[in-house]
């Protein structure tokens, strides 16, 4: 098959990859029940150092699955599922979709007017969170006339006993008592109503199993639906682009299961192929250190703040990293200067191998290219997945452009979305019909094609800066920026201007051990005036101890952007 001009750029760069893989027509739930039977005493999941089989996992699924329909939870309804990495989570998403219903993935640190939204977008009948965070949903519960059913787990339910005891002494005791009067079901008292002895619900692999939400290619949040299918392609892609996974390996899942990268790559892509997922509820800079020195993970997966934390702290000399055949970067731009420090950082700890860089969207799970394994193309984001195609046209249109050509990035594969839940205009916009006959998930991203099949990513087309009539993208600006000697993490956003439209200003965080001055941000710009040209050097450069994320991690560049027009609209507030 040829797509995009190029032939498969895997065979021809792997050779072992075939170009066309075989995928299981089974469900979500279907294929880790399968997983159970070959390898019945390998690990699933370890929390807190708790450890649990693949036979005593897909028992825990089928009691709740069980339970869900005892309880009044029937096939094609939705279950909203706000959770951190948890065993209850695991649970409950498998048994979610064994019982043919659908699981609403939403993150616990959602505010309560967008929890609102997403349970009544979604027209979820049932709803699952953690103790703590029931007043959110207790506050809007009114405002969702569909909601059915609520359920609560409480983290020590899963623990081992002496983290139960320190869990229970310690955070527990702070999170408010949930009236004995709620109409609301505790976990414990659910998986009661559940029973081993399950029958699972008949579904074909296009059915829809997921939604997850995205702002999609118009910045507005919608929930995407995805199927077994799309899930179960990923997971094949994953460990075929991945030829030394073995099951029994250690994924260390500290992306959120709410996000596609967190459920396809970090829990899915494991769980269906023998692998064992290390749950991590919440991150922080020094549990991500502790978790590396404890469970010696194969392989890791997470957006590039994640691993910039790494390079921060302090005290990891010894830390050994031998244990790692694969770390992968995606959900947001690696900048070259980044990737050469995490790669410098993992040779100095014994690791043999760099981090991969990838790229996705939501619209087709997560991940559909990936830096090869056995070699790399700096500023590259690797080539598309097996069976998965990529083109450059020209924006607006359907045209494809010349290798080495910008445009807008298009893929098509077994991983697209069915559609923008409850969106059909959007959906068409976005999933086109191309005349050869393949339907094409049009980004709104601006990438390259080189005559290798490997993909250049730009930034998004939204994101473009327009100044004195040049085109300045951002991530290049931020890629010079952070390979200066005072710079440890950039962004750089378009501000108003009277003269130029828009005029460049940069969000700097120095390297631990740089002190803020007006010396160092001259010499910032001085370096800048270097680098850069003239009408993209950034007018103005602020310094930031931190630079605010989104849920998962990324950098928040919309956060700065509403920050300066709130300063451009109320002046004398800002002065």
């Amino acid at each position: 098959m040829e797509y995009g001009k190029v032939k498969a750029p895997w065979l021809k760069y792997y050779g072992i990859v075939p170009q066309t893989l075989e995928y299981s027509m089974e469900t979500l739930s279907g294929g880790v029940v399968t997983e159970s039977k070959r390898h019945p005493d390998y690990y699933a999941y370890s929390f807190f150092g708790k450890r649990t089989t693949y036979a005593a996992a897909v028992d825990e699924i089928k009691r709740c699955a069980t339970a869900l329909r005892a309880t009044g939870v029937r096939e094609n309804e939705r279950v909203t599922i706000c959770l951190p990495n948890c065993p209850q989570a695991v649970t409950i998403f498998y048994a979610v979709n064994m019982i043919g219903a659908i699981a609403n993935m939403v993150h616990p640190l959602s505010g309560q007017k967008e929890i609102e939204f997403y349970l009544n977008d979604s027209k979820s009948v049932a709803a699952i969170t953690m103790d703590q965070f029931y007043g959110k949903f207790a506050a809007i519960r009114q405002n969702v006339p569909t909601l059915k059913y609520m359920m609560i787990v409480q983290l020590q339910d899963a623990l081992p006993p002496l983290t139960k005891v320190g869990y229970m002494l310690t955070k527990a005791r702070k999170i408010p008592k949930i009236p004995a009067d709620a109409d609301v079901i505790f976990w414990k008292d659910l998986m009661a109503r559940g029973s081993v002895d399950c029958v699972p619900t008949l579904r074909k692999p296009g059915d829809p199993a997921v939604i997850l939400y995205s702002g999609g290619t118009t910045g507005v949040t919608k929930g995407i639906l995805l199927s077994n299918l799309n899930f179960n392609a990923l997971a094949a892609q994953i460990v075929a682009t991945n030829p030394m996974f073995e099951p029994g390996d250690r994924m260390l899942a500290i992306m959120p299961m709410f996000h596609g990268f967190g459920l396809g790559v970090s829990i899915h892509s494991m769980l269906f192929n023998g692998g064992e997922c290390i749950l991590v509820p919440q991150f922080t800079p020094k549990t991500y250190a502790e978790l590396l020195k404890k469970y010696k993970p194969n392989f890791i997966a997470g957006v590039p703040t994640l691993f910039e934390a790494l390079l921060r702290l302090d005290g990891l000399e010894k830390l050994d990293l031998s244990c790692l055949k694969g770390m992968f970067s995606g959900g947001d731009s690696l900048s070259v200067e980044l990737k050469k420090r995490v790669d410098q950082f993992l040779k100095a700890h014994n690791a043999s191998i760099e981090v991969r860089e990838g790229y996705g969207t939501t619209e087709c799970v997560t991940a559909s290219c990936l830096t090869p394994y056995n070699m790399s193309k700096e500023g590259s984001i690797g080539i598309p997945f097996p069976d998965t195609y990529y083109k450059i046209v020209k924006v607006g249109t359907e045209d494809e452009v010349p290798y080495g050509e910008e445009g807008e990035i298009c893929l098509a594969g077994p991983t697209v979305m069915l559609e923008y839940v409850g969106h059909p205009e959007e959906t068409a916009n976005t999933l086109r019909r191309h005349m050869d006959g393949l339907t094409w998930v049009h980004t709104g991203d601006l990438g390259i094609m080189d005559e290798d099949g490997f993909v250049y990513f730009r930034q998004r087309i939204k994101r473009m800066i327009i100044t004195s009539g040049y085109n300045v993208y951002p991530s290049q600006l931020e890629n010079i920026l952070d390979a200066n000697e005072y710079v440890h993490l950039s962004c750089v956003i378009g501000v108003k201007d009277p003269y130029r439209v828009q005029r460049t200003k940069a969000f700097v965080v120095l390297k631990p051990g740089v002190e803020k001055s007006e010396e160092v941000r001259e010499k910032i710009r001085e370096y800048c005036a270097v680098h850069m040209a003239k009408y993209a050097v950034p007018k103005e450069i602020e310094f930031r101890d931190e630079l605010p994320k989104t849920l998962v991690g990324k950098v928040a560049y919309r956060i700065l952007e509403e920050e300066e027009a709130q300063k451009e609209d109320n002046p004398q507030t800002h002065a």
